[in-house]
């Protein structure tokens, strides 16, 4: 028996004089950047903006987050007042699956998530779009790890700012913005 312990204590011991005694650290997401567009880190803090809205588009659901700036904005009645959103105006919009609650089978919330969108208002940086840069990062759930969308992506995202310019020029009378703010 302390054969077997020694051997196993040593095979430990092994293993992390190999590893430097450092376990495998977690993805940083605010590493993340789009090519030539958004940095994750320019959201930081985006999990505890307030809500928006919710929507639900294609097999997705999603909760819209807006940053102080823009919840503001939308307070005084932006875009439906015909005023633009000011700079600095965030927005987060987080994807998923949806599941059915195993505790109310009635009810369906988000299951495992797909992908998170930013959108930021800045005239000058991102005046050949509209005033506003875009930003896809693709989740998966298996290593738990974000990656910058890509051309291949469910809608397809270019490499720079602009990767969602396309989409949203249909909404230009509303500065470039679908979300309605939603009622309380």
């Amino acid at each position: 028996m302390k054969k077997i312990l020694s051997c196993v204590l040593m095979i430990i011991a092994l293993v992390l004089a190999v590893s430097g005694g450092k376990a495998i650290p977690a993805q940083d997401k605010y590493t993340l950047k789009v090519p030539n567009g958004l940095a994750f880190s320019e959201f930081r803090g985006y999990e505890s903006w307030q809500v928006v809205s919710i929507s639900q588009d294609g097999p997705a659901v999603a909760a819209i987050l807006a940053n102080p700036v823009m919840i503001k904005a939308y307070q005084v009645g932006v875009p439906g007042n015909g005023k633009p959103f000011p700079d600095g105006a965030k927005m987060a919009k987080i994807h998923w699956t949806p599941k059915k609650l195993e505790t109310f089978p009635a009810a369906t919330v988000p299951g495992t998530q797909h992908d998170v969108d930013f959108m930021e208002k800045d005239s000058k940086r991102f005046a050949d779009s509209g005033g506003w840069g875009w930003a896809v990062f693709d989740y998966d759930a298996a290593s738990d790890t974000f990656t910058p969308g890509t051309m291949s992506g469910t809608p397809p995202q270019g490499n720079d700012a602009k990767c969602g310019f396309a989409c949203h020029t249909s909404v230009k009378n509303r500065d470039y913005v679908f979300t309605d703010y939603g009622h309380r």
